[in-house]
Order: structure tokens, then C-alpha cells, then sequence
């Protein structure tokens, strides 16, 4: 399976870049393709221009500053996503790449009255996200969830209705034991080898 991997954490030596490794390690493990795009490393701009903005609901147009990135992901059969949740959401650098990259006519068809959104990104199969939450499990419940929500049922609406779908987090991160983390890590690397 030709898997696109976007990883979206500033620090290098991070608690997330261990996590990303053990993403890797069970999808080439289980002799999957991985493109990886580490939105930081890479340089991803994640802005959105006064131009892009007014061109956005315009066939072609909206594509040709992300074409690369839009390519990367009409190439791939799995989306995985790797990146903490900050502040109950994705970090602004992801969140800005499916703003400017996820584009309509490209990803998706504009809802109609009395017709649903158009999934165009059928080629995904397996929308994957893992994350480090600082917030416990229950409070995450409380407020709703909507870093998952975004990527599982927002980016998921768009790709294959049957696609696998899995997330995988760890609460609780800032108090997390070493122990704990090493779990963790086991864990992300065994379902992704799974796979």
C-alpha cells in the first residue's frame, strides 16, 4: 500500500518524532511504501494567501500553489497522520495544510442543497492519526473532541466511504512515565505493523 505519512511537529527531538519512528517502522514492517512529509523539515507554508483565498472555489486555480502536496496525497492509498493536539486541535502547520491542500473540486465536491459533499478522494482507504494529548481522557470527552473529529470524520468524509479508519492517543503526555510512553510507542509500532 502506498502510504503518505504527514508528520507536523516543530522540535526534532521530540516526544512526537519517537512516535513518528514507530509509525514507520511497523509500516515498513508490514512492506508498505511510505512518502513521508514532514511539513516542518519541508517547509510548508501554511497561510493561506488573499489570492489563494479568493481563487479557492475555482476549478485548477485553487490547486496550483499546493500542486505538489495535492499530488502526494491523490498518489496515496493511506493517510496517516502524525502530530500532537494543541489546544484541542491539530497544531496551525497541520491544520493550515488541510486548509490549503484539502481543496474543493480537487478533494471534494461542493455540497448541493438536498446533496451530500462529494468524496474525490476515494484512492485512501486507511485514514490513520495518531496524537499526544496533554489533557486527560475524560476531559478530552467533555469538550467534544474536535482535533479527532477534524481528521476523522472532517478528513474522513472525504476519502473512501468504506476506509479503516484508526486513532491512536496518548493522554495525558505531560505526566506520561517513561514507562508509559515505551508503551505507547510498542503499541503505534504493533498496529501499524498490523496493518
Amino acid at each position: 500500500m502506498r502510504v503518505l505519512l504527514v508528520y507536523c511537529h516543530p522540535v526534532a527531538e521530540s516526544f512526537n518524532a519517537a512516535v513518528r519512528d514507530a509509525a514507520l517502522r511497523g509500516l515498513q514492517r508490514a512492506g508498505h511504501a511510505v512518502d513521508l512529509l514532514d511539513l516542518y523539515a519541508e517547509g510548508f507554508d501554511p497561510v493561506m494567501s488573499r489570492k489563494e483565498r479568493l481563487g479557492y472555489h475555482t476549478p485548477g486555480q485553487n490547486a496550483l500553489p499546493v500542486a505538489d502536496d495535492l499530488a502526494r496525497v491523490k498518489r496515496a492509498e493511506a493517510l496517516v497522520i502524525v502530530a500532537p493536539t494543541w489546544w484541542y486541535g491539530p497544531p496551525a502547520m497541520l491544520k493550515g495544510w488541510l486548509d490549503r491542500v484539502l481543496v474543493p473540486h480537487e478533494t471534494f465536491g461542493m455540497p448541493q442543497p438536498l446533496r451530500p459533499l462529494e468524496r474525490r478522494l476515494t484512492n485512501i482507504r486507511l485514514l490513520a492519526a495518531v496524537s499526544t494529548l496533554g489533557s486527560p481522557w475524560y476531559w478530552w470527552l467533555w469538550v467534544g473532541q474536535p482535533g479527532r473529529r477534524i481528521i476523522m470524520e472532517g478528513v474522513g468524509g472525504i476519502i473512501h466511504p468504506r476506509a479503516q479508519k484508526l486513532w491512536l492517543a496518548l493522554h495525558s503526555m505531560d505526566s506520561a512515565s517513561a514507562a508509559k510512553r515505551a508503551a505507547f510507542l510498542a503499541k503505534v509500532e504493533a498496529r501499524f505493523a498490523a496493518l
